[in-house]
């Protein structure tokens, strides 16, 4: 281990370049569909040692001190996220006009979101103690800067490093108490660990203490999920699940988009085991694949779908106009109908995807000719704040719309009235690429984060029944067109909110850090 930390904290040139972006991608490993844990290890652990030989030199000033450092965190984050997020060029791939833009989706936002990774390894750099507290440093500078990556420009915490670390249910409990940004935290702290076993220093307390946070992980993961386990109660429900697979070249003509309307029909109407029909009925995120208000004959046939105390909820785009010369609005919304067909509840998405359904800097951007990959004429707009979708008798779900799903800080104090989760996604912009499986982990983690099951019905897959404590309770595979029919407890479990998860992830922050600058002026960590 030694000779192989000095031949990396001493490489140069290219072949150090290479090393950290081979390190980066080696971590992708640890991302869904694939899930190697111990990827991560490896990656952090060669992070480590690359940062031990990034020392600028003390006359270059302070920018040129920090830049080796930065240089190694860019390219291991750029690594990172091409071998994460190659999968983005599959939607752009499928129309032709946007096949230009397949390198700034494959390598243009990698090398973007590639600046955080790159700040936290210059921010860890400017305190660099030895032993434990290096590690120490760096997990800090991960955690601070993730949770950066989760708002700045919108956000998009996709496949932050937490996520790696709770590949299966038991793994991700904690992050009922922490958050992502809290997970990120500890994840880092411990796959960096290996790290001192090359140098020496602090490697004793080191790997004791990374051992000891995995069976604590373990030990907590266990006793939630016997806790939070799915348990028969009395607002149990029958829950029906259409996964139709309707494909992107579908839905051009009034045919067509009749044709995708029988088919959903024809799934919801499908026998179910033991003859009891769903109390619920879900479609996916556009699953209704025309303007509903425009197509009257369309609510006559929903309501001879739905018999007495049957209720359906679809995704749908909503239309508004907004008054005489000015433009039309369009909302990608949910709808709740009750057994005759009627509209009793909606809502509409609050944050929508950058150059999928709004572009930003639309003035600038359309003069230069790059127009939105949203099917509509302007893309869509957002809600001013989320709402919930009141069923038939009074229960209430929080709707979370396509990619909702992966900012849990954003849901609100609602929530806490919320029976469940209900997320409506349309992932066959995917096509057949990690970008589903990682989209549902994603969900999955946020049904654990906020102690609520989780409805989630994908037009493509994947479709699910989530637990509270992240079980799957029923589900489809990826592509299987069908129906999946489950019956659960609408109940949520005592949670923390997001106030309360986020004081516990800056209090071990600062904990974490005083370990790093303790580490100093203590032989104890060194």
């Amino acid at each position: 281990m030694e000779r192989l930390a000095n031949s990396v904290i001493l490489s140069w040139g290219w072949k150090r370049a290479l090393l950290a972006f081979v390190a980066g991608a080696i971590g992708a490993l640890a991302l869904p569909p694939l899930n190697v844990f111990a990827a991560m290890f490896v990656a952090f652990t060669l992070l480590v040692w690359l940062i031990d030989g990034a020392a600028g030199s003390p006359e270059s000033g302070f920018f040129g001190r920090i830049l080796p450092a930065f240089g190694i965190g860019w390219l291991f984050g750029f690594g990172y996220f091409v071998a994460g997020l190659w999968w983005l060029a599959s939607p752009l791939l499928a129309d032709p006009q946007f096949k230009w833009a397949v390198p700034l989706a494959v390598a243009g936002l990698p090398a973007f979101l590639a600046i955080f990774y790159g700040l936290a390894v210059a921010l860890a750099r400017l305190l660099w103690p030895d032993g434990i507290g290096r590690v120490a440093m760096l997990a800090v500078s991960f955690a601070v800067l993730e949770w950066l990556r989760s708002f700045v420009l919108t956000g998009f915490p996709w496949n932050a490093i937490g996520y790696t670390a709770m590949p299966i249910p038991i793994m991700m409990q904690p992050v009922r108490l922490i958050g992502v940004e809290g997970m990120t935290l500890l994840a880092v702290f411990v796959f960096a660990m290996p790290a001192l076993l090359g140098t020496g220093k602090g490697a004793r307390i080191g790997v004791t203490l990374a051992a000891l946070l995995l069976a604590a992980d373990f030990g907590y993961g266990y006793w939630a999920m016997q806790r939070f386990a799915a348990r028969p109660g009395k607002s149990e429900i029958s829950v029906r699940l259409v996964q139709p697979v309707t494909g992107l070249d579908e839905g051009d003509t009034d045919e067509s988009r009749n044709a995708i309307f029988d088919k959903l029909l024809t799934l919801s109407k499908l026998p179910a085991e033991g003859g009891k029909k769903p109390d619920l009925i879900v479609w996916p995120e556009t699953a209704i694949p025309f303007i509903l208000t425009e197509k009257q004959e369309a609510f006559t046939r929903l309501a001879d779908l739905l018999h007495d105390n049957q209720t359906l909820i679809a995704g749908t785009v909503r239309a508004e106009d907004a008054g005489p010369g000015s433009p039309r609005r369009y909302y990608n919304s949910a709808y709740v109908f009750d057994s005759e067909g009627q509209i009793v509840s909606a809502a509409d998405k609050v944050h929508l995807v950058p150059f999928g359904e709004y572009m930003p800097f639309a003035g600038l951007l359309r003069s230069w000719g790059i127009d939105t990959i949203a099917a509509l004429p302007g893309g869509y707009s957002a809600a001013v704040s989320p709402n919930l979708l009141t069923l038939p008798g009074g229960r209430q779900l929080y709707p979370l719309i396509c990619y909702e799903a992966i900012f849990p800080d954003e849901i609100g104090p609602a929530s806490a009235r919320a029976s469940a989760l209900i997320n409506l996604t349309n992932d066959i912009w995917f096509g057949r690429t990690p970008g589903a499986y990682q989209h549902f982990h994603q969900a999955q983690v946020t049904a654990v984060e906020l102690g609520l099951p989780m409805i989630r019905s994908a037009n493509s897959g994947i479709s699910a029944i989530i637990a509270a404590n992240g079980q799957i309770i029923s589900g489809a595979t990826i592509y299987t067109s069908g129906v999946v029919d489950s019956t659960f407890a609408l109940k949520s479990v005592s949670s923390l909110n997001n106030s309360a998860r986020g004081t516990n992830f800056w209090l071990l922050t600062v904990l974490i850090f005083l370990i790093a600058a303790f580490s100093r002026v203590s032989f104890i960590f060194r």
